[in-house]
């Protein structure tokens, strides 16, 4: 009997031993994925963003012989590359042990493109058409998600104040890549812009960084030349909207040209101003509900830091210089609205 038990455990501690050199041999030394025969000395293939490790396994099964699935799965949680998954073009020649076919894959390679988020694009169709063009999306694929997925919701967002999210420079980007990647990366360099200083601004403003760009994105079209009046248009408006008595709506005359979507009104006319529009803020109070463009950098900056007078009015300057008239009352305003309006050679 006793004979028996210990013959049973060497065969035991035999075939534990077996089981193991076999599964490091497999693991380790064997190699584990070969080309198929007619797939010549070269591979190419693409591992898109958000990629599981089975949907690597089944490319691998596609593109060549994957001889142990198991060993492959276990050495991928060995090297954490299970959870560390990168998208890319992945290009493999020869056979690979497991070790081998990981390092390989872990480094895919990317093509990088030099992506401009433009500043002052007006409408969000138009900047959704530029971003699909310029990254290569499908036509309608980031309106598509936009309209489907909850990354609308899951920032704070609504389609209207979408271009707030969007900080205008030039941004390096992978080829390829995704939407949502895309997007997590346009938040990410959202998050960076409205660093610690900018954010105490905005507090001390009593708005919001959404409003913020929204009252840029005025300011941006109000003075698009002479930049450094930027500050004091800006206070301008944001005087009017802490004194909501006395100004209750507005009257942002760049807003209207936006309802009307007539850039090129020169001089608006009741007609322009009655249009039943949420844009028009002769009509409706407060801010508009989302940017009228794409503010840049410097207007939000001139927003964040506007300067401190008593102004309420403004006009175009009648010696054509660029800059505005600015007034605290309205008879001053209708003074100086007289002498642009002389020196316009209008009625």
């Amino acid at each position: 009997m006793n004979k028996n038990k210990s013959s049973l455990k060497r065969y035991f501690l035999l075939l534990l031993v077996l089981l193991t050199i076999y599964s490091s041999w497999s693991l380790f030394v064997s190699e584990n994925f070969a080309l198929h025969s007619d797939s010549g000395t070269e591979i190419r293939f693409e591992i898109e963003d958000n990629s599981t490790l089975e949907n690597i396994i089944i490319i691998l099964k596609n593109k060549g012989r994957i001889s142990h699935v198991w060993s492959f799965e276990f050495m991928a949680k060995i090297k954490r590359y299970d959870n560390n998954i990168q998208s890319g073009i992945v290009t493999l020649s020869g056979d690979y042990t497991n070790n081998e076919l990981i390092n390989q894959l872990r480094n895919p390679s990317r093509k990088i493109i030099n992506l401009q988020i433009p500043e002052n694009v007006r409408l969000i169709e138009n900047m959704i058409t530029i971003l699909e063009d310029s990254i290569g999306f499908k036509k309608g694929e980031l309106k598509s998600y936009l309209d489907t997925s909850s990354f609308l919701s899951d920032n704070n967002l609504i389609i209207e104040t979408l271009p707030s999210l969007f900080i205008p420079n030039t941004y390096q980007i992978y080829d390829n890549i995704s939407v949502s990647s895309f997007l997590k990366r346009i938040k990410n360099e959202y998050n960076v812009f409205w660093n610690k200083e900018r954010i105490l601004l905005c507090n001390d403003l009593g708005i919001s960084k959404i409003e913020v760009s929204i009252l840029a994105s005025i300011v941006e079209q109000e003075q698009d030349k002479k930049i450094d009046e930027r500050p004091k248009i800006a206070r301008l408006y944001l005087n009017r909207l802490n004194n909501p008595s006395l100004f209750p709506y507005l009257q942002a005359d760049p807003t209207v040209k936006f309802a009307n979507k007539d850039f090129g009104i020169k001089q608006l006319l009741n007609k322009h101003t009655r249009i039943d529009n949420p844009y028009n803020t002769y009509k409706n109070k407060g801010l508009p509900p989302g940017p009228i463009c794409i503010p840049s950098i410097h207007a939000i900056d001139a927003v964040l830091n506007a300067s401190q007078h008593n102004f309420y009015f403004m006009c175009a300057g009648s010696n054509g210089d660029g800059y505005h008239e600015f007034t605290s009352t309205n008879s001053q305003h209708n003074k100086k609205k007289v002498a642009y309006k002389k020196y316009q050679g209008l009625k």
